[in-house]
């Protein structure tokens, strides 16, 4: 397994860190929000999901990765 931190822009409550798990659940990966901080720790096998996808399943959601 992997790891990154990823400083994501645009997360103000609740529902957007559901809003950022949820769409990294959808393409296989793990991630935990941390609104203080605007990050997000994001745990996922390089076999399957890459930095790509991972950015475009956060950026789809309306958040920009900073």
């Amino acid at each position: 397994m992997s790891e990154a931190r990823l400083r994501v822009a645009g997360m103000t409550c609740e529902s957007c860190a559901d809003s950022v798990e949820g769409a990294l659940r959808n393409i296989g990966a793990e991630g935990q929000v941390d609104l203080a901080s605007q990050t997000v720790r994001v745990e996922y096998d390089e076999s399957r999901v890459d930095m790509n996808s991972i950015r475009d399943a956060i950026e789809g959601k309306g958040y920009r990765i900073v």
